[in-house]
């Protein structure tokens, strides 16, 4: 590895990139390749696509798009209005399903934009049957059992109804029966095997149709996961879904921050709000063109790490809103030197790494990204 901090990129160029305080670069073939991965992986089942929350806070219109080349058919999305943006980006082809159902009256919002429910209680079956009969259209819809996370799905009480009485499920295209791991990424977490059996049991008391219960990590539990859909989601951009191994996802984001000053300190000098760190000797303070405000979360203050080529460079003092503070007495000062860029999401400080520091996880980093960024969306030719 060299000491240059970054291959220049001509993207970098333009007058935006020149504004922007920070580069978000985010790799849509890489994109690509975590799906195909999933679809290898699951190869007797469909490798659907959860691009909820802007996609995962990378633009579900670039996500979305890049997917769908790839040879995605199936989208799961949270809210009809997400569902609603993506077929109009993606068109009437792909199967777009909304995983918290729907609000009352929003069934022909649903319908018009030929988007499919997951049917999360029996008053959405109930709800959803009505409209179906009334407008004499047997319209698409999943169902979610609930085997063991208490969020949303039938509990066992409303599936020994629903499975006593399937004639409540009349007059709708039952398309998908689904649920959701638990503690997926925790391999050996009995809570996968119980909720495994008690969705086989579900699937037996319901009317015959394709079955779901794999996100991420559940995929990687084997094939008696897999049933006919696996749901990858967060896996997709980057975050490791078999923590205890190495991340066999492809990176997808860089964040690169802009240094706007380097300046010299020594004992007994502090740097930022509240003198959080004080130097111990001379020292070198580089600032950072980003902060809390961009989802650098404050909890990385006095403890994240940034790199400028394969130089760390941590984080001192509070992160504040818009600015973060390292310490580059160990960075060479060619490298380190106002305009040049940081790495506070990069190769060497993947996003997994930067969520640890901060005590969250990756799914937070991702969709905190702030909208300051110059946003970069690279391909690979021939993706």
């Amino acid at each position: 590895m060299t000491d240059a901090p970054h291959d220049h990129n001509p993207a970098l160029d333009s007058a935006d990139a020149r504004r922007a305080g920070a580069i978000l670069t985010i790799d849509l073939s890489a994109i690509q390749d975590n799906w195909r991965l999933y679809q290898k992986q699951a190869a007797n089942a469909e490798a659907a696509a959860v691009i909820k929350a802007g996609g995962y806070g990378l633009d579900a219109k670039h996500v979305g798009v890049a997917l769908a080349v790839a040879g995605c058919k199936t989208f799961f999305v949270a809210t009809i209005d997400e569902g609603i943006h993506l077929r109009t980006v993606l068109g009437p082809e792909p199967s777009i399903l909304i995983l918290s159902g729907f609000m009352d009256g929003a069934e022909r919002d649903l319908t018009a934009h030929h988007l499919i429910p997951v049917l999360n209680s029996l008053v959405d079956v109930d709800a959803w049957r009505v409209y179906c009969v009334a407008s004499e259209t047997p319209a698409p819809a999943a169902l979610h059992i609930d085997t063991g996370m208490s969020r949303l799905g039938l509990d066992k009480d409303e599936l020994a109804i629903l499975s006593e009485h399937p004639d409540r499920l009349s007059g709708m295209g039952l398309k998908l029966i689904m649920s959701h791991l638990a503690s997926a990424e925790e391999p050996d977490n009995p809570t996968n095997k119980a909720q495994l059996t008690a969705f086989k049991a579900a699937v037996r008391q319901l009317p015959d149709a394709p079955a779901s219960l794999c996100n991420s990590s559940g995929v990687f539990l084997g094939t008696d996961y897999h049933f006919d859909m696996v749901r990858p989601g967060a896996a997709l951009f980057g975050v490791n879904p078999t923590p205890a191994e190495a991340n066999p996802m492809a990176q997808v984001v860089r964040l690169q921050g802009k240094i706007l000053q380097v300046r010299s300190i020594d004992t007994p000098e502090s740097v930022g709000y509240g003198s959080t760190h004080q130097a111990a000797g001379p020292t070198r303070i580089a600032t950072i063109a980003a902060g809390y405000a961009d989802g650098l979360n404050r909890s990385l203050s006095n403890n994240g790490v940034a790199y400028i080529g394969e130089h760390p460079a941590p984080f001192v003092g509070r992160v504040s809103m818009d600015l973060i503070t390292l310490d580059v007495s160990k960075v060479p000062e060619t490298l380190a030197h106002p305009g040049a860029l940081v790495d506070l999401i990069g190769p060497l400080n993947p996003v997994d790494d930067v969520a640890e520091k901060a005590g969250t996880i990756g799914y937070e980093i991702l969709t905190s990204l702030g909208e300051r960024y110059h946003r970069i969306y690279a391909t690979t030719e021939g993706s």
